[in-house]
């Protein structure tokens, strides 16, 4: 039976870095369900279509192309068969992203990929709804959180680095409107659910935080239990 860890937590706090490791040293596929809602958030504006328009973005999903594909552990994702793993990684559509997941119509679909996926292969999946929603029965789910400073200045320095124009307190800004966006919608919100374990990155390193997530897997999971 495949085995999956589900990682929720804030914006920044380090998901995708973490999950991506924590596949490796497992051998599983690791699932950004992140990039999943970025591409119908690029998708929307690409259209002219408004991030916060239920009823727009509702028609644009009957239209909506996403294939994934996983090479050495590396996630691709494509947009009407488009590579687009960089390019949903502006500061614009990380905004549209929480926008967009807010709606049922969205989530639903990104849902269902989400699970197809699952129900096959071992995953390490990392979002704000995995172990609350998409994978209830995930064998261990952590819920990873940090600072919100300390996860606006991480993600401060990955755009600098990509080369993005920014400023320290526009990326925060912009993380506590999806803080707030994400931890309010009606659908399926960002929670920790109480059979999650807590991990506060703030004065973790990587290596550090991702040698705790496998020793919890080892020991506190459901796979050990059986």
């Amino acid at each position: 039976m495949p085995r999956s860890i589900a990682i929720d937590g804030p914006a920044g706090a380090g998901k995708s870095t973490i999950a991506k490791k924590v596949s490796a040293r497992l051998e599983f596929i690791y699932l950004d369900t992140g990039a999943m809602y970025r591409t119908v958030a690029l998708k929307a504006i690409k259209s002219e279509i408004d991030t916060n328009n239920q009823q727009e973005l509702a028609l644009m999903m009957d239209n909506l192309n996403i294939t994934i594909s996983h090479d050495n552990n590396l996630q691709k994702i494509y947009l009407d068969g488009v590579d687009v793993s960089e390019a949903i990684r502006t500061a614009e559509v990380s905004v549209g992203a929480s926008n967009v997941a807010v709606f049922p119509e969205v989530r639903l679909k990104m849902v269902e990929l989400q699970r197809r996926i699952a129900a096959d292969k071992d995953v390490v999946m990392d979002g704000r709804d995995i172990g609350s929603y998409v994978l209830p029965n995930a064998d261990l789910k952590i819920f990873l959180t940090a600072s919100v400073e300390e996860r606006a200045r991480r993600r401060y320095e990955e755009l600098i680095q990509k080369g993005q124009t920014v400023s320290l307190e526009q990326v925060r800004d912009e993380m506590l409107f999806r803080d707030n966006n994400d931890s309010s919608r009606a659908f399926a919100p960002l929670k920790k659910v109480p059979d999650a374990i807590e991990i506060d990155s703030t004065k973790l390193c990587i290596d550090e935080v991702v040698d705790k997530i496998l020793y919890f897997y080892e020991n506190y999971s459901n796979i050990s239990k059986s």
